[in-house]
């Protein structure tokens, strides 16, 4: 069902360049691999999970959304209530001690829209999010699991996400992640946790299950296209770190926040499949 309500959504959408250079410094042998999602394993056209506030390029297909649904709210005053809930959802976490809270986009929704049940809800969710945030498979990307797979390389993922996030790879793969060769014991999305990227919880919490399979944490490469929310809390949690600079949209050097400035990644590439030299 979902598939069919995010298909026609899904266009083509090539990278954009940047102008980083490869570079290959990782200090040890990759036992096991982590990715982060948007703007690493699919192009995505905010950089990152539904985070773009404001275009007008989309005011349109949002507004035969809200047909669609039969809301008449306008889409600016729209988009205004979800970020008011969103922030309000957050200030409620913090205040029980998560650093960086993250929320189930489909209980917000059905918050703000008083929708009738909440698998409308969702629908209505990945719907929007497809619109507010086009995605596209990275090039390279089956190329990539498939030949870490035949390695028999674990690999895993650690990414802001929403329940939608997982349907991508059905999407365009016909395969959910655990068939594609990512371990289900290695999979952290930051919805099923209520913490979200930057917090080190997410990679917290894959060190242990890690650390249980036998691996310590300089074995761990962690591939993301985020200075803040991958490199940072992936050094800190004592992984390798591999910044992942294939697109200009996505590419988040934070160069203005202090927390980033002291931690170089251990590996930049600018395609994915770079990575195949660089774990044998």
């Amino acid at each position: 069902m979902y598939k069919q309500i995010m298909k026609p959504y899904a266009v083509p959408i090539k990278p954009l360049p940047t102008p980083l250079k490869f570079k290959n410094e990782l200090k040890s042998a990759v036992r096991a691999i982590l990715f982060d999602i948007y703007g690493t394993l699919f192009v995505s056209s905010s950089g990152d999970i539904g985070i773009a506030r404001e275009n007008t390029l989309i005011a349109a297909p949002l507004k035969t959304l809200l047909d669609k649904y039969q809301i008449s709210i306008p889409p600016v005053q729209l988009r205004r209530q979800l970020f008011e809930a969103i922030e309000a959802d957050h200030a409620v976490k913090k205040n029980q001690g998560i650093d960086y809270p993250e929320v189930r986009i489909e209980t917000i929704w059905h918050q703000v829209l008083r929708f009738k049940d909440i698998e409308t809800a969702r629908q209505f969710a990945a719907e929007y999010e497809m619109i507010v945030n086009p995605v596209y498979p990275m090039p390279h990307l089956p190329d990539l699991l498939k030949t870490l797979e035949k390695r028999k390389i674990p690999m895993g993922i650690i990414s802001n996400a929403q329940f939608f996030t997982p349907l991508l790879f059905d999407l365009f793969y016909d395969h959910f992640p655990e068939t594609l060769g990512f371990d289900p014991d290695l999979i952290f999305y930051s919805y099923a946790y209520g913490y979200a990227k930057p917090s080190l919880f997410l990679f917290e919490q894959a060190a242990q299950r890690l650390s249980e399979k036998g691996f310590k944490p300089a074995d761990i490469l962690y591939v993301g296209n985020d200075m803040l929310n991958d490199i940072y809390p992936a050094h800190k949690t004592g992984f390798q770190t591999c910044l992942f600079a294939g697109d200009a949209r996505s590419l988040r050097l934070r160069e203005n926040d202090a927390r980033k400035n002291t931690i170089p990644p251990d590996a930049i590439i600018n395609d994915l499949i770079q990575l195949t030299d660089m774990i044998p």
